[in-house]
């Protein structure tokens, strides 16, 4: 039985309606992980430290999604209770045109400014190139990485939590597969990985 937004929630039906989104971002975090297995297995030590020191970098651009999916779900979970489902429409297409906007515009300056970010945080010599090829790789994807992430938030206001779920599902098994035959079948290294991530 579907639980709607408007119903009456207990304890039980919160958890019931809350635990695919729970599973959803725990799915997500490890999507890292899984490029750092193949990598560490496949490719070497050095490229393995590279992508650890520059992943969390990128996913605080990425987060910017989180926060237009969060505030913007809320503001249009308001407007369909109000019974504007117009200005609701209106308002999602506004956020997802924004987010891909912003993602660009994120993306561009740190694009190029991703040698000077590895080095501030810490990247060696020996690290750099693998630092700088796998962000700007993966900068590449950023708008999606954003809307995927928004869409973790609008997938529970359209009261469809289990297909947000699914969606995640089949993303990280996109990585799984891609960072198989990537970098573990074909030797195609950190830039593999980082393709299988932006395939994702």
């Amino acid at each position: 039985m579907a639980i709607q937004l408007s119903d009456h929630f207990t304890s039980g039906r919160l958890i019931r309606f809350a635990l695919p989104t729970i599973m959803m971002i725990i799915f997500t975090s490890i999507y890292g992980m899984v490029d750092g297995f193949f990598i560490s297995n496949f490719v070497g030590k050095t490229p393995f430290a590279a992508i650890n020191l520059i992943y969390p970098f990128l996913m605080i651009l990425g987060v910017f999604g989180f926060i237009f999916g969060t505030g913007g779900s809320a503001l249009i979970g308001k407007l369909l209770g109000e019974g504007r489902a117009e200005k609701a429409n209106s308002l999602f297409s506004f956020l997802v045109y924004f987010t891909v906007f912003v993602g660009i515009a994120v993306a561009l300056p740190s694009f190029f400014a991703m040698e000077p970010v590895a080095r501030l945080l810490g990247a060696d010599e020996a690290m750099l190139p693998d630092c700088v090829l796998y962000g700007r790789l993966v900068l590449l994807g950023l708008p999606f990485v954003m809307l995927q992430f928004e869409f973790h938030s609008f997938y529970v206001t359209a009261e469809k939590p289990k297909l947000g779920f699914l969606v995640t599902i089949a993303a990280g098994f996109t990585n799984m597969i891609f960072d198989l035959l990537l970098v573990a079948v074909f030797p195609f290294g950190i830039v593999g990985a980082a393709l299988a991530t932006v395939a994702s």
